[in-house]
């Protein structure tokens, strides 16, 4: 099982065929801590106790021969840091200690008290046009739910992984630097570009679910949402460790992170078995961390993982720990694929080209809640990587942005959703597909084991049971929108015969910093003003991503509609975005 569940990925930058980066070279920069700190032998440790006021454990770590890396009080959630073979052991007769286990087989890098940034990756000259016929967004109705909306900039989905490079083309439109951080080796670093990609993985998750909606390379499910990076990968080893995990966690929660993909399984075990010390405080540690999470608003969507076993019926691990040397071990369901078979947690399966499961994709009646395109073979998921490049890459990694983009729309639509809400409308909107002649898939239509509640629909979750009907036009042209001032973008109609349909749709996507100040109409060919919205004054969101109805029976289709935008006050400034007509 790849940790990044991505078995097969191959970049390719402007049609040319590229073997994937190695993760990026590193930068000196000003340390966070002594290196000094640092020895050989050192491990890492969670020290699991009541959530609350720590500083007793915290002393104990101390006098126990260890070191207190990062403290995560809310939860209990002591990350420890020991050189001595005995800490654990010690540190489990002290009072107050309810669990402890090392996270890791290995040593704690060097890196971790000296961290280096990412690079910063010189970009691609040279800009794509847009690909609007994707298999995979095609397959979701993502096309189609574009028309009615592109979600809201007012939710933020973090992308746990590898990190995101925020000067791609396609994503910084929609990247938000303020909340992303580094959770690497289990404590936040908010270093401007420390969030940055120290491989590939990361950047093409985030193109997947948030691609921006500008003319140049690809689209997101979610083109109007904004994305944070939460790297929580280790530079070199690129392992994804527990404390990292837990970090990432965390920050989702008090950075009000309405969705967090996860494409990734907790290294270094394949599974976290309870009836082992160690691995039991990992289940623990990040089962906690994700409950603070979704507590405070947050769904966490990730990959069931790229080994082809069925996860409700484990009963054998030969990849772990997969930092150092891997063993073969019997396990049961109750070893646990962490952080996607978590409650709360929605666990994403792969789907090739068409209603097929993907090869390589893990399944389980009872464990896949949704199934989504991850891609098989060569037909792979297109999408973003550092550099302004774009490339093609196949795993459950692919198919879980796909997901957390419709659960980004779906909180666009209703803003007040919480994660269950969400959670249950993930599988309300899922269209059910039907197990293959393939006796490893069982149950029944509307819920079984290759593809759990059915494909995910991103038109269902904007509200559209059916695509839209009609001719459809658009201008993407930005438009600015001043200060107590008026601006119109206008669109051309021809080739409709007779007038406009009573069920006109009107889409708009206007970037505006206070859309309390603005008055949005729709002007017909002959001067009629539709009223599409005027704002409440104190209505201070940030942006207008709707779709409007207009009875516009009485107007002839052809001709030059403008959608006109007054802005009323002083202070916010925006622009027209982008918007349609779908007669």
């Amino acid at each position: 099982m790849s940790r990044f569940r991505a078995p097969v990925a191959a970049a390719v930058t402007l049609g040319a065929t590229l073997a994937l980066a190695t993760p990026a070279a590193a930068v000196e920069t000003a340390p966070r801590a002594a290196a000094a700190a640092w020895a050989a032998g050192t491990r890492a440790h969670l020290v699991i106790t009541a959530p609350g006021d720590t500083s007793a454990v915290r002393a104990a770590v101390a006098a126990n021969g260890g070191s207190v890396f990062a403290s995560y009080d809310a939860i209990g959630v002591i990350v420890a840091h020991s050189a001595s073979a005995g800490f654990a052991s010690a540190m489990r007769g002290v009072t107050g200690v309810q669990q402890v286990g090392a996270t890791r087989t290995s040593d704690v890098p060097a890196d971790a008290y000296n961290p280096k940034l990412p690079a910063n990756p010189a970009q691609s000259p040279t800009t794509p046009a847009e690909s609007l016929t994707r298999w995979d967004m095609t397959q979701i109705k993502a096309d189609q739910a574009w028309a009615v909306s592109t979600g809201s900039a007012a939710v933020k989905v973090g992308v746990l992984d590898t990190g995101v490079d925020d000067q791609h083309q396609d994503i910084a439109p929609n990247f938000n630097a303020a909340d992303s951080v580094s959770c690497a080796y289990g404590k936040a670093d908010t270093r401007t570009g420390a969030w940055r990609d120290v491989g590939t993985h990361g950047t093409h998750v985030a193109g997947t679910i948030a691609a921006a909606k500008n003319g140049k390379g690809v689209v997101g499910v979610a083109p109007g949402v904004t994305i944070s990076s939460v790297r929580i990968a280790e530079p070199g080893s690129s392992l994804f460790f527990a404390e990292n995990t837990i970090c990432g966690f965390m920050w989702a929660g008090d950075h009000g992170f309405k969705v967090t993909n996860n494409s990734y399984y907790t290294d270094p075990w394949q599974f976290n078995c309870p009836d082992n010390a160690d691995q039991a405080a990992i289940i623990e540690g990040v089962k906690r961390a994700q409950e603070y999470a979704e507590k405070r608003g947050s769904l966490q969507i990730a990959a069931a993982g790229n080994s082809n076993l069925d996860l409700a019926n484990k009963t054998v691990d030969t990849e772990s720990p997969n930092d150092s040397t891997p063993v073969t071990r019997t396990i049961t369901n109750a070893c646990l694929d962490i952080p996607t078979e978590l409650p709360g947690v929605v666990t994403v399966a792969a789907m090739g080209k068409g209603n097929v499961k993907a090869s390589y994709s893990n399944y389980g009646n009872g464990v896949i809640d949704i199934a989504a395109p991850g891609g098989d073979g060569t037909s792979g998921v297109y999408s973003t990587l550092p550099g302004g490049k774009y490339g093609n890459m196949n795993g459950t990694s692919m198919a879980s942005p796909h997901v957390a983009g419709v659960a980004a729309l779906m909180a666009s639509a209703n803003p007040a959703a919480t994660p269950a809400d969400l959670r249950s409308g993930l599988g309300v909107q899922a269209n059910d597909t039907a197990c293959p002649s393939d006796s490893r898939c069982t149950g029944t239509t509307a819920t079984n084991g290759f593809f759990g509640e059915g494909q995910t629909d991103a038109l269902k979750a904007v509200g559209g049971a059916t695509p839209p009907s009609g001719p459809y036009f658009e201008n993407t042209t930005d438009a600015a929108i001043a200060d107590n001032a008026t601006v119109e973008s206008p669109i051309t109609v021809s080739g409709v015969t007779g007038n406009a349909p009573a069920t006109l749709k009107v889409g708009v996507d206007i970037k505006h910093t206070y859309r309390g100040d603005l008055v949005v109409s729709l002007v017909a060919p002959d001067g009629t003003v539709y009223l599409l919205e005027d704002f409440a004054d104190n209505d201070g969101t940030d942006n207008v991503t709707k779709t409007y109805p207009v009875d516009a029976s009485a107007e002839a289709a052809n001709g030059t509609w403008k959608l006109r935008v007054r802005d009323t006050a002083s202070q916010d400034t925006g622009r027209i975005d982008a918007w349609n007509l779908t007669l």
